[in-house]
Formats: C-alpha cells, structure tokens, sequence
C-alpha cells in the first residue's frame, strides 16, 4: 500500500531539484531578462518566476492530475484529492535579479488544510531542505535540529518586511530587538531564512505578514526540528509568522509586542 503524502514528498525533492537547475540557467542570463514591478517597485517579477512556475505545475499535475495548485504567478487550480501543493517558483526574485545568492524554490504540500511535507531547494548553495510531518526536517539528507542554547543575545534573529510594513515599525523591530541584546539579519528570501532556523543558523524569524507559497513548507521544518511557531492562517491572503528556537521565542515575543505598542 503506498503512503500518498510520501509519494508527493519524494516526486517533490525531484521537481524542486529540476526546477533549481532551470532557475540556475535563468540566473546565469539573469541580465537579459524583462523586469515588471507588482504590487510596489520592490515587489518584481520576471520570465524566469512564470516559467520555473510552469514546469512545477506541469511536473505535479503529470503524476497527480487530481491535486490543486496555489502557486504565486499562476494563482490558485482547485483539486479533487484533498492535496493542495503550494508553489513559490523563485522566492527571493529581487536578490536573484541582483546577482545575489539568497534565492530559492519552495513547494510546500497541504492535506485538507495543514501543512505536510515541503522542499526548499536553494541551487547556488547546493543545499536541499525538506520535511515530512511527523518524519522530522533535513539538510541534504542529515537530520535538522533547532538550537537549544540560543537565547536572544547570542543569535542573529531574521526580520522580515514588504511594502505591507510600516516603516516606523519595522524601526521599532529593530530597536527593540537591539535593545534587548538582539541583532537582526535579512537576506531577502523569507523562505530561507525560516529554513536558516531550522537549521540552527538563525535564532528566530518575524515577519508581520507573509504569503503562504513564502513560509509554509519552512514553517513545517521549523516545527520538525523542534522550533516554536505561531499559528498561521489558513486563508490563501497569509499573515503574521514568528518562528524561533526554543529559548528565543519568549523575548522575540516581547520585542514584537514592544515593537506594536510604539508603533501604534
């Protein structure tokens, strides 16, 4: 009898794999691609977002036609099968536009609502992140775990914005992250740096409010590697996500509500 969430697990490290390599050769021809800003200058999107979209979709759908699809260039497909898969084709396009590094391929896949496995390839690293509810997160292949003996001052903590954020609170983040002995860190993928906490390299990661395709297959690796998270919305418009290791998420906590309360 075969595992349906095991099967899609799998057939997701390879299509997640395939379409790092076909965003690898858009990046190495990065300068010749046409740049369209969406919903602010800072939010962009080009050729290689919709194509490296395209042959995910048609990769999913060859062997689980019945499964839908909400991916962030091509919008939502509903599906039969109660299988959700949810797609972000290149997270980071600003970076990877830029030449930069921080960039990746995330496709997370939800049962009936919730979250159970998700790959994040990330090519120009050469690391492969994945996770199975229940199964535990990896880093090619070796088991994650998320850092016991961080507290707040001995980590670097993610903060995370759009131009959904206010400018005085994002200032109020980092202020008060500071003043509680934190520092901040951004790179401009999202999804890698949730993954980064998994992995034990970041204390924490706030953000007041991300897309789904963004944050939630990071968000289970999180979970797996025995981090802490808050609940996040189930609606397709996304929302708030803090995540952190164990002894960081109480003051990370404080710095958010802090950081509210100045913002107003």
């Amino acid at each position: 009898m075969t595992d349906p969430v095991k099967d899609r697990a799998t057939l997701a490290l390879e299509v997640a794999a395939e379409a790092g390599r076909l965003a690898l050769d858009f990046f190495a021809r990065r300068d010749s691609l046409a740049v369209e800003a969406k919903a602010s200058p800072q939010d962009i999107v080009s050729r290689a977002d919709r194509e490296v979209e395209t042959l995910i979709r048609a990769r999913l759908a060859a062997r689980f036609p019945d499964d839908g699809v909400l991916g962030e260039e091509h919008g939502a497909q509903e599906g039969r099968s109660g299988f959700t898969w949810v797609i972000d084709p290149i997270d980071g396009t600003a970076p990877f536009l830029a030449g930069l590094p921080h960039w990746c391929v995330v496709l997370a896949l939800q049962e009936e609502g919730r979250t159970v496995a998700g790959v994040i390839e990330h090519p120009l690293a050469r690391e492969t992140f994945s996770a199975q509810r229940g199964q535990g997160a990896f880093l090619n292949g070796e088991r994650l775990r998320a850092r016991e003996d961080l507290t707040i001052g001995t980590c670097n903590v993610a903060l995370g914005a759009s131009h959904r954020t206010s400018p005085d609170f994002a200032s109020a983040l980092v202020r008060e992250l500071m003043r509680r002995g934190g520092m901040f860190y951004r790179n401009g993928s999202g999804a890698i740096m949730l993954a980064s906490v998994a992995a034990g390299r970041l204390g924490g990661y706030y953000e007041p409010h991300m897309n789904p395709w963004d944050c939630l297959a990071a968000m289970l690796m999180v979970e797996e590697a025995g981090g802490r998270t808050a609940p996040f919305p189930e609606a397709a418009a996304g929302g708030m996500v803090l995540v952190a290791a164990p002894k960081v998420w109480d003051d990370l906590t404080a710095v958010v509500k802090a950081a509210e309360g100045q913002a107003g």
